[in-house]
């Protein structure tokens, strides 16, 4: 084993969806890879988002409608949790997409969004009292960064950071690839990166739209999200971040963007160089790329999949749906991502859907009376 470490109008994806099953996780649990596993409502959603009331409000307030170029869905926790019912899935983490609260013009106006949601998803969501909705929700603390980030933002970020793991009890925190064309691994990020070392928080990485990039007519979400993750993910390496913040666990989105499969040539002037290595698998990319998570979000096909696989190792692969900006790529009710078939056995499939996410969100396994693995 290696080391752990939406359209609106979507194409039919042509697959029958395979009923779930009625079992249970646990009796999957251990067992041999090629082994029949039994499904019930046990995978765990490390990428989906909300979009609460009060957000959608201040987001209309400032004329924005669309996210990556794609109409604002519907969300609510019910309607979250008829999702999660319909697909076998037991618990989502949710994150805040772009824009966060990049879109607010005053630091007061963002720190204020900011509290507002992480509190609201702290107290209404994971740590709730509602029966229908407990133990149905973990989430990543959105933080108060601009697009033009500055030190007075990072230390805001510092504070809510805190705030958001220590005392809201929340599962990690969410950062965006860039802010205002400033990618993780700038300098300017480092107080905030530290304080997250030192918290051994688990960090979601999700795209934005990155500025001043090409107009092809098409939705900036259908390419240009997965560059501009790799621009992030790279430009950490030559910025020693992984080394220097190594309590750091960096999750993806969207199956590392396009950094599987130019994890070689993306490794070439990381020193020491990658073909000198003697990091535990394939000598062919840094061994810090390798060392990263990757979650299935939009991304469940063998193209992706396997070149994942081969990076990072299989217990490096969370499952995800992007949910609700990808709801209508799904089929039926049932197996949510039936291309995953194509590439893991069913024992694997049940470590990417459910054990990977318990080994690493240990707080989440608690609540939910999961054993971690």
């Amino acid at each position: 084993m290696r080391r752990r470490g939406l359209l609106k109008a979507a194409l039919p994806l042509g697959v029958t969806a395979a009923a779930l099953g009625t079992g249970t996780a646990s009796a999957a649990d251990g067992a041999p890879a090629g082994a029949p596993v039994r499904r019930g409502r046990d995978r765990i959603d490390v990428h989906c988002h909300l979009i609460p009331d009060f957000y959608l409000d201040s987001l209309a307030a400032h004329g924005i409608t669309e996210i990556g170029g794609l109409p604002i869905p519907a969300w609510s926790p019910a309607l979250a949790v008829d999702f999660m019912n319909r697909y076998g899935i037991q618990t989502q983490v949710v994150s805040v997409s772009e824009p966060g609260v990049t879109y607010l013009p005053s630091a007061t106006d963002r720190v204020a969004m900011a509290q507002r949601l992480n509190t609201y998803t702290s107290r209404d969501l994971i740590h709730t009292r509602s029966a229908r909705v407990k133990g149905r929700f973990g989430g990543f603390a959105v933080l108060p960064l601009g697009r033009a980030v500055d030190e007075q933002d990072v230390a805001h970020a510092v504070t809510e950071a805190k705030r958001a793991v220590r005392d809201l009890k929340m599962d990690g925190v969410g950062l965006f690839s860039s802010y205002g064309g400033k990618y993780l691994g700038d300098p300017l990020f480092d107080p905030l990166l530290k304080q997250l070392d030192e918290l051994g928080a688990m960090v979601f990485i999700h795209p934005v739209t990155p500025q001043g990039h090409p107009d092809l007519g098409l939705p900036p979400f259908l390419y240009e999200f997965t560059f501009d993750t790799t621009r992030a993910l790279v430009n950490m390496l030559y910025k020693d971040v992984y080394r220097r913040y190594p309590r750091i666990r960096w999750l993806a989105a969207h199956a590392g963007g396009t950094l599987p499969y130019i994890s070689y040539r993306a490794s070439l002037l990381a020193p020491p160089p990658a073909q000198q290595t003697k990091a535990a698998g394939p000598p062919n990319s840094s061994p810090y790329f390798r060392e990263l998570f990757y979650d299935t979000a939009i991304s469940p096909t063998p193209q992706t999949m396997k070149s994942v696989r081969e990076l990072a190792g299989t217990e490096h692969i969370l499952f995800a749906t992007d949910w609700p900006f990808a709801g209508s790529l799904f089929p039926a009710d049932g197996d949510p991502a039936p291309q995953l078939d194509e590439t893991f056995t069913p024992a694997e499939r049940l470590a990417v859907e459910r054990s990977n996410a318990l080994a690493q969100f240990p707080a989440l396994a608690a609540r939910i009376g999961a054993e971690p693995v």
